[in-house]
């Protein structure tokens, strides 16, 4: 790369731009500091494509140059996000916009740059004070009739990123055609064109009013108060990962009744370096481990977390043995799903027109449970904002009552349209108290799913093709599933076939069209033995991503390691199968 001459000479004229005074004299110096640089690969790095404004806002590494998270990309991306609004509310004098951040370095200079941009533009802004969870810039987005909405976030990315979601007015991230629109109008703007002088007169600082606003929305999400305060003893270890829960979790769990709530005080110190963990994502073992180590001293029930910015949730619970057992995303779902239409059923609460969401990716298991019960459950495609749409679809004529997906993402009411960790923890732990009530764990209430519904494991399997070439591969091995999609896999009949980028299945040999609200590169196999296969390239990586739902064929006896170890030899077999 750095001996690449065309690239560098383009890279630096790029940079030279950089230099003017539109730029402060810091960012000046770290620019020119590149271009004196004997080795070329920092500045190339820096600047060989500009950071790209997708469909849920910007995410990338700090630092200077167009290839980076730093004020000017903001800048520009915020004006171009300001005229689409203004070009989208037509003399509306009334817009407003909510801007948060989480914990992350230089989060609050880039959410006052946000607002400062905004309120530029004639929109009156709502400034969270400090950090905020992600589900309560939605929420606030909503309880204020804001029209858009900003949270500077890398969601669970290393310490080096930071990031930028963007908001519409349903409180949703934002989708068609709003998405297209304003990266068409980002993709306008010049660093000239930024309006970054503030109208203070339009910023206004919010902060503990919509925290209680908040807090008492999230209890929508409770089911049954009664066996809390039965169990309100239960023994809870939580960790914030160092982030923006280290406040409205422990708040909430004492709003709905739990008293025995401890936390993970090395994690609870707000620190965008992360110094405790690899990566601040509880989807990680070695994340949780810290709370592990506490909740062993403790003899807690149950360890949670959340990540830097509070949409996603980790669980660990003790198994048979007493030890401690981490729940992947789609046990996490199942186990969400089935209390909740379980125990609203029992309470005489289930109405006809409820109805549940999850994603095309996410556990089966779910859509057995639902079925069985009666109960509707849409498959939406990957990202919440889907889920969010089909809330916002039946808003006014059914009643939402809660959805998910496999990445550790659920939201158990509709008062927000995004991830909602803090309502989620509160109610696994009341799962948890419900268990207690029973003798059992969270861990045994899983088991007793799998004994119910059949056992099965999930596995995502990634594979990483980085650069231009890996990008080819990645389009050519999806090119090559649709042309030749595979009749059996692991030694079982293919029987149906979705491709949702044209929206037709392959239905036991009858080709039929099928529905969805818009189309997705996503590849799914069903067997007759009812392994599911979906396949995607990430959006946000240099990866293909299979999705193997392996059941394991028989009764469940309640040997959880076995039932695994003959799930895994399986996935083996997919792998094989695929040529993985």
């Amino acid at each position: 790369m750095a001996n690449n001459t065309e690239l560098v000479a383009q890279c630096r004229q790029k940079a030279q731009e950089w230099l003017s005074p539109s730029f402060d004299e810091q960012t000046r110096a770290e620019v020119q500091a590149l271009l004196d640089a004997e080795d070329p690969t920092a500045l190339i790095d820096a600047f060989y494509q500009s950071l790209e404004f997708g469909t849920g806002g910007l995410r990338g590494i700090m630092g200077v140059g167009t290839n980076r998270m730093n004020k000017y990309i903001v800048g520009m991306a915020t004006q171009g996000f300001a005229n689409y609004v203004l070009k989208a509310f037509p003399g509306r004098t009334d817009l407003a916009a909510i801007v948060g951040h989480d914990c992350r370095n230089n989060g609050r200079e880039y959410a006052e740059t946000v607002a400062a941009i905004f309120s530029a533009n004639g929109i009156k802004v709502y400034l969270f004070e400090s950090l905020r969870p992600t589900p309560e810039i939605s929420f606030a987005i909503r309880q204020l009739g804001a029209q858009c909405g900003v949270n500077v976030t890398a969601s669970h990315n290393p310490k080096e990123y930071n990031g930028y979601k963007a908001y519409w007015e349903d409180g949703a991230q934002v989708l068609s055609p709003h998405d297209t629109g304003i990266i068409e109008e980002v993709n306008k703007v010049k660093i000239e064109d930024v309006k970054f002088e503030a109208n203070p007169d339009l910023i206004k600082i919010i902060g503990g009013e919509m925290d209680f606003d908040y807090m008492t929305a999230v209890k929508e999400g409770m089911v049954d108060q009664d066996v809390i305060l039965r169990n309100k003893d239960l023994n809870i270890v939580y960790s914030a990962m160092h982030g923006t829960g280290r406040v409205l979790v422990p708040l909430c769990l004492r709003s709905w009744g739990f008293q025995n709530i401890n936390v993970v005080p090395e994690q609870m110190v707000i620190d965008g370096n992360f110094p405790t963990v690899v990566s601040p994502n509880p989807e990680n073992a070695e994340a949780m481990t810290l709370g592990m180590k506490l909740g062993t001293k403790l003899n807690a029930d149950l360890v949670v977390a959340t990540d830097p910015d509070a949409d996603r949730l980790a669980i660990v619970c003790r198994n048979g043995q007493g030890e401690w057992q981490i729940l992947n995303g789609n046990q996490t779902a199942c186990m969400f799903y089935w209390y909740t239409i379980k125990n609203k059923k029992a309470l005489g609460q289930l109405k006809d027109s409820d109805f549940m969401v999850k994603t095309i990716v996410t556990s089966e298991l779910i859509a057995k449970i639902a079925k069985k019960n009666g109960v509707e459950c849409f498959d939406e495609y990957t990202g919440f904002k889907w889920i969010a749409y089909r809330i916002r679809e039946l808003e006014g004529k059914r009643k939402y009552i809660g959805g998910g997906e496999e990445s550790f993402g659920y939201l158990p009411y509709d008062k927000v349209r995004d991830k909602d960790a803090p309502a989620s923890i509160c109610l696994i732990c009341e799962i948890a108290a419900w268990a207690k009530d029973q003798g059992k764990t969270l861990f045994d209430l899983l088991l007793d799913i799998y004994k119910e519904y059949g056992f099965q494991k999930e596995t995502t399997i990634n594979v990483v093709k980085p650069g231009k070439s890996g990008a080819d591969e990645i389009k050519q091995m999806m090119e090559n599933f649709r042309q030749t999609p595979p009749t059996e896999i692991a030694g079982s009949k293919v029987i149906l076939t979705k491709d949702y980028k044209t929206l037709k299945m392959n239905d036991n040999g009858v080709e039929k069209d099928f529905e969805m609200p818009a189309t997705s590169n996503v590849l799914q196999w069903f067997t007759e033995d009812g392994l599911k296969v979906s396949v995607r390239p990430s959006g946000t990586e240099p990866k293909i991503k299979f999705y193997c739902e392996v059941p394991v064929p028989g009764e469940f006896d309640g040997d959880y390691n076995a039932a695994t170890a003959k799930a895994d030899a399986r996935v083996e077999e997919i792998k094989k199968a695929l040529g993985l």
